[in-house]
């Protein structure tokens, strides 16, 4: 009954091709209008997974509880010296600060006024004594640049100590760094060179609170931007305007500085980039080999345009019903496209080669087409209504994005199977193919190879059961990549900065947060967690209440003491070049003096040399010499102030505490963070996975990157697994129903169970692992492999005894092919979610296609009982 209503609705648009090409147009208009007005994306990967795990309730919690720490822009900010990264940092923070539109919030974790005026504190006693004694050793050199911070209060400073020099009371080698440093800065300048000078790389390391090993040439600032979810990007506004920002700074590499954006709103955003970086390669491959195996597999350029055009209606009409269905597009039911044209293509393409097959027995096209539905319209319908069942079994999921991804991918298979007996007969009615284009539809060369398989039945089928052993033992080593940075392009700026920021162990993104009831109770759970072997150190609020701040405090004041008058001193104004060439002069005839009263110093050689770059410079123009002095005094400017703030440094409570740190710290109910790090350098996935199970231990309400990508993955693969049981199990009633009979419903799924076994053993062996990525094509895969079987068992059914020369071997290989090579250009793709995608769907459709060709006819080489409903 179904196979003739199938033929009559063939037979229908094949008489009356207009009215249904009319009819699919104005589907098609209302489709695109509809998707149009109410297309919604939303690119939040949040919203991928069900908040009904435990795992994400806890993410929730400590998100609702930490606002102002989620979706961050990290911007890395690098100078060519520590003075220009700190300049750099504050007026770009400032500048941001300007702009609420764009930033809920912008924050300096490593600088900003209290750091600056209490760095000093969260020293060790013996190290603070040491800076301040530093500080007092330069008492003269401090006193004297802050009352001239120009370049003419350098040459006095050095003028002035080479009078000391003179007297005895100072030796030429007490200021060789400053010259030498002096001169090359200099000789860059002349050179028209960028010039940079560091006074915190001159003073001893101690003096401006930093160890000499790990001067800081890189700041930090911590932004939250304003989320746009209907952009694939939604911090791309924000992130370009960061970099206007800096470009209007000039904080560029000409001008010493480099900034760079990372953390998880640019990680995120650059993956679209990255995607479409090559968009144009991929596409392009895609479509070259789509429509060339199209054209091998018809003969006709008739064909290939009524199958493409059906595909292309299909997909519009299905983005249409699915915006329809589910509201929204989300970053998995995207995938929905290529779930689309490979299926949809393999429905085309099964019911033309058929019609090519008919037109050599029926010359007149109508007829020819009514057959074809007639012969195909039962493996189609049955096909389409399987698959699109097992799309729906991935309602039940908790992945949210595969769920919605079922409803619209199933809804896809019906509109695919509706035009592939309608539209496409109609167009085909149309465009009128000349008969006579494929005289050998099936591959009768194959012959032999059918005949060696039916004749050794029984060894094909041990062998292909063996296999199915040997690869279901190789299961419990395919793996399951967790982590997502593995999928993103390493070239991109957000990886490439995220890799530099977190070679310092204080910027690893694998920290796990505990939330305690209150800083109080804290404590005892800090200690036990900071005793774990797998944990380098723990954080909280008290972390930024130092420790013996008396002692501490009563130093830096003494020094403060002496040392702040001169540092108050109202600054001269700057001289004026005339004035400034006579002291370049000066300078360099009091360092020849120096140098000749001294010739066995070896710093008279470096003071020869500054006093030649000196005289160079005073007789150069006077843009040289302005570029030479911005490029000292604006160091000297940041270094004065901060021995300025380090000097203000007073005493620390937890209430005293910005309220900006506070907030990071403490929830508004109370509750208290408590952060922990892993053991630096021991962050590969098992190390982590070991590091969050030790502290799940003690705190099983924990959270963070370490607990949530392992979580994630794991509720990923249930999902799938859920997904494919609940898919197998619908897929099997439908049949059981169809096909009546327990061996044919074995018969059709076999094959799928082994080239799915295949396909995961040569994972398992290549160690190529899933991910988030190439997960989703495994219902294409699964799609494809029930299509494929239920097309032969069908057939078999219906007295085909030579599977592999019909036309219907024909139409599998070229489906097959279109799909591998068409999908499989995704392996070009330079993004390597992308690329495994693509290196995953090459392998299944490859060992499918050998199943096919192989095993298949093996397990059907029997004749089934007659079936008096089966058409021959």
């Amino acid at each position: 009954m179904l196979t003739s209503l199938i033929g009559r609705i063939v037979a229908a648009s094949a008489r009356h091709p207009l009215i249904v090409l009319l009819f699919a147009v104005v589907l098609t208009a209302v489709a695109l209008v509809y998707s149009s007005r109410h297309f919604a994306m939303t690119a939040d990967t949040a919203e991928l997974i069900s908040t009904k795990h435990e795992w994400r309730q806890r993410e929730l919690a400590y998100e609702a509880a930490f606002p102002s720490l989620q979706k961050l822009t990290v911007v890395v900010i690098d100078g060519a010296t520590a003075e220009l990264s700190e300049s750099a940092a504050a007026r770009l923070a400032a500048a941001l600060a300007g702009k609420p539109t764009l930033f809920k919030s912008v924050r300096r974790p490593d600088g900003g006024p209290f750091f600056d005026r209490n760095g000093l504190l969260f020293l060790a006693p013996d190290k603070v004594k040491e800076t301040m004694e530093g500080l007092l050793r330069s008492q003269f050199l401090l006193a004297t640049l802050a009352a001239d911070p120009s370049l003419r209060g350098v040459l006095a400073t050095i003028t002035a100590t080479l009078q000391g020099v003179s007297h005895g009371q100072a030796r030429l080698g007490d200021i060789e760094p400053l010259m030498s440093a002096l001169a090359a800065t200099f000789e860059k300048a002349l050179a028209g060179e960028a010039a940079y000078f560091s006074w915190q790389a001159l003073m001893a390391a101690d003096a401006v609170g930093e160890p000499a090993a790990r001067r800081q040439f890189r700041r930090v600032l911590l932004v939250q931007p304003v989320m746009d979810y209907t952009q694939l990007q939604p911090g791309a506004a924000a992130s370009d305007a960061v970099r206007a920002a800096a470009r209007s700074l000039e904080l560029d590499p000409s001008h010493g500085v480099s900034v760079h954006l990372t953390g998880p709103v640019p990680l995120g955003d650059e993956e679209f980039a990255s995607l479409a970086e090559d968009w144009h390669l991929v596409a392009a491959a895609m479509v070259v080999s789509l429509l060339g195996i199209l054209w091998v597999a018809v003969h006709s350029a008739r064909v290939v345009f009524a199958i493409v055009v059906t595909t292309v209606i299909g997909l519009i009409m299905t983005a249409g019903i699915g915006l329809l269905a589910t509201g929204r597009f989300n970053l998995i039911s995207v995938a929905f496209i290529p779930l689309f044209v490979g299926l949809g293509i393999d429905f085309s393409i099964q019911f033309s080669v058929r019609f090519l097959a008919e037109r050599n027995f029926h010359p007149e096209l109508r007829v020819a087409l009514t057959e074809a539905g007639l012969g195909v319209g039962r493996p189609l319908a049955l096909a389409a209504a399987a698959i699109g069942v097992g799309f729906f079994a991935f309602l039940p999921t908790s992945y949210i994005g595969v769920a919605e991804l079922g409803v619209i991918a199933g809804l896809g298979m019906a509109i695919a199977f509706g035009l592939s007996i309608t539209l496409l007969p109609a167009l085909l009615s149309l465009a009128r193919p000349a008969p006579g284009g494929m005289r050998e539809v099936g591959y009768h060369s194959l012959a032999p190879v059918e005949a060696f398989l039916g004749h050794n039945r029984r060894i094909v089928l041990v062998i292909g059961l063996l296999v199915a052993v040997l690869s279901g033992a190789l299961l419990p080593f395919v793996r399951f990549d967790f982590d997502p940075l593995h999928l993103k392009s390493p070239t991109v700026e957000s990886m490439v900065t995220l890799r530099a920021l977190t070679s310092n162990p204080d910027w690893t993104p694998n920290t796990i947060n505990v939330l305690a009831p209150s800083l109080a109770a804290s404590a005892p759970i800090m200690r036990r967690l900071a005793a774990l072997p797998d944990v380098s150190r723990v954080v909280t609020l008290q972390s930024f209440v130092p420790a013996q701040q008396d002692e501490k405090l009563a130093l830096i004041h003494a020094a403060a003491a002496r040392l702040g008058p001169a540092l108050r001193a109202v600054p001269m104004m700057p001289p004026s070049d005339p004035e400034l060439q006579q002291d370049l002069a000066a300078a360099a005839a009091a360092l020849r003096q120096a140098a000749a009263g001294s010739p066995t110093d070896s710093a008279a050689g470096p003071a020869r040399h500054l006093a030649e770059a000196l005289d160079r410079l005073q007789r150069a123009a006077p843009d040289v010499r302005a570029a030479a002095a911005e490029a000292v005094v604006m160091p000297l400017g940041v270094m004065l102030e901060r021995v300025r703030a380090l000097l203000q440094a007073g005493p620390i409570t937890s209430e005293s505490l910005p309220a900006d740190i506070v907030a990071d710290w403490i929830a508004k109910d109370g509750r208290a963070r408590i952060q922990v790090f892993p053991q630096p350098g021991r962050e590969d996935e098992g190390a982590l996975w070991r590091f969050a199970q030790a502290v799940q231990a003690d705190a099983p309400d924990a959270t963070g990157v370490p607990i949530s990508i392992r979580a994630a993955g794991d509720s990923v693969v249930v999902a799938f697994l859920q997904a494919g049981l609940y898919s197998a199990i619908a897929i099997t009633l439908i049949l059981a129903v169809v096909l009546r009979r327990v061996r044919d419903v074995i018969l059709t799924m076999v094959p799928v169970l082994l080239s799915g076994l295949l396909t995961f053993a040569t994972c398992a062996v290549l160690d190529l692992p899933l991910n988030f990525a190439n997960i989703i094509a495994l219902p294409l895969l699964f799609g494809v492999g029930v299509a494929f079987n239920i097309y032969f068992v069908m057939a078999w059914r219906a007295g085909e005894t030579a599977p592999l020369q019909s036309s219907l071997m024909r139409a599998v290989l070229f489906s097959a092919l279109t799909t591998a090579t068409a999908f499989g250009a995704l392996w070009l793709s330079s993004h390597p979610g992308t690329a495994s995608m693509g290196r995953l769907l090459m392998i299944s459709l490859g060992w499918e296609l050998l199943v096919t060709l192989l095993f298949r006819p093996a397990l059907l080489a029997r004749p089934p009982a007659q079936h008096p409903s089966a058409r021959p």
